[in-house]
């Protein structure tokens, strides 16, 4: 009865989904935010092929909205909300999450209705958010795990057998791809830095994005089953393991990239995103070792909220000019980054403790909302 009662317990909240969702964040922060243009390499995006610290990042956010619909929905369910009003909830945040990314793309002076980004970090996440809840919705169970596995294999197909104009099939290079052939041909110049070769959150490359989430779906339904929690961790390392040798496996014919979003990249990415989980969910919610998780649970429930913080703080740092001349005033995040960091640790570990340092200034606004039982959703 007791362990009956416990499993009952986790199914109803998981303090590690919290947890992971703030380790997101605070790795997410570090990334976004050195002082400076040196900084550690593992915390800098691969040029294009390959896979660093920082590109596992936006990954495994992908993942954790993938993994918290289940339990949102249920909520919502039990609390007598039908599919259609749940249906029309959906709509109505992934409105919010685009043009609240949008905002966040173009802020302060990029709105100009000719070249203003379209797709960005929150717009992918919408959308992901967007597809995978229709697919919990009104999908049964075994199209669900159908519909995870068709789309990666679906995007190899189009990316390597589909020729692009002047390039031909499979040509994976920055301007040869066809993920940012179908960017160009949509977005025109509304694409990421003006460059007009591709955007690294595009629209093609959403596609497998999605099925990223939908791995996190179906480790949230099995998380809400009643398979006691040693069977789910030991399932969830499981296919972890799976799916992280498919994607170092995949690697050779359809490289590891994060700007197209390549099927390897959602294997290998989506591997370590259910390791992480499986080591969360057994450390914290089986065996119940939470002393060490406050700090990282304080970002998680205001994730979305200390995300977008943080982007407009380091734009608004980065275009306040000091003297207040837009011409031959510094930067104010320049004039802290060097008096601050870089006079006394140098550029490289100075660019990292002032990362660190702004992390420390969102955790403190995320941590007085949270004395305020204040939270944010978005």
């Amino acid at each position: 009865m007791a362990n009956k009662t416990a499993n009952m317990n986790v199914r109803a909240r998981l303090i590690s989904l919290d947890v992971f969702r703030g380790m997101t964040i605070a790795l997410m922060i570090l990334v976004n935010n050195p002082g400076g243009d040196a900084y550690y390499s593992f915390l800098q995006h691969a040029s294009w092929n390959g896979l660093t610290l920082a590109d596992i990042v936006f990954p495994l956010f992908v993942f954790i909205v993938g993994v918290s619909i289940p339990f949102a929905f249920a909520n919502k369910l039990n609390q007598g909300m039908n599919k259609k009003a749940l249906l029309i909830h959906v709509v109505r945040r992934t409105i919010i999450l685009f043009v609240l990314g949008i905002f966040v793309s173009g802020f302060p002076f990029g709105f100009d209705p000719a070249t203003f980004r379209i797709m960005g970090a929150l717009q992918r996440t919408a959308l992901c958010y967007l597809f995978a809840s229709l697919v919990f919705l009104f999908f049964k169970p075994k199209w669900r795990i159908f519909v995870t596995l068709a789309i990666p294999i679906v995007y190899w197909m189009l990316m390597t057998l589909v020729p692009v104009p002047g390039y031909g099939p499979g040509v994976l290079t920055e301007t040869g791809n066809l993920s940012g052939y179908v960017d160009r041909l949509l977005l025109g110049g509304h694409i990421y830095g003006y460059t007009g070769i591709y955007d690294p959150e595009g629209v093609l490359s959403t596609l497998p994005a999605v099925a990223t989430a939908l791995v996190g779906v179906l480790a949230g339904l099995y998380l809400k089953s009643d398979s006691m929690p040693k069977a789910k961790t030991v399932k969830l390392l499981f296919f972890g393991s799976i799916s992280l040798a498919i994607g170092f496996v995949w690697n050779f014919w359809f490289p590891i990239n994060k700007n197209l979003w390549t099927s390897s990249y959602v294997a290998f990415t989506g591997g370590i995103a259910l390791l992480i989980l499986a080591i969360c969910f057994y450390t914290i919610d089986t065996k119940g070792h939470t002393s060490w998780t406050k700090p990282f649970a304080i970002l998680g429930l205001n994730a979305i909220f200390i995300y977008v913080l943080s982007e407009i703080v380091n734009l608004s740092l980065i275009y306040v000019k000091i003297p207040l001349m837009e011409n031959t005033g510094t930067p104010l995040k320049s004039l802290i980054y060097e008096n601050l960091f870089s006079s006394w640790a140098g550029p490289l570990h100075g660019s990292f403790l002032y990362a660190l340092a702004y992390l420390a200034f969102c955790w403190i606004i995320a941590a007085i909302l949270y004395k305020r039982r204040i939270f944010i959703k978005i």
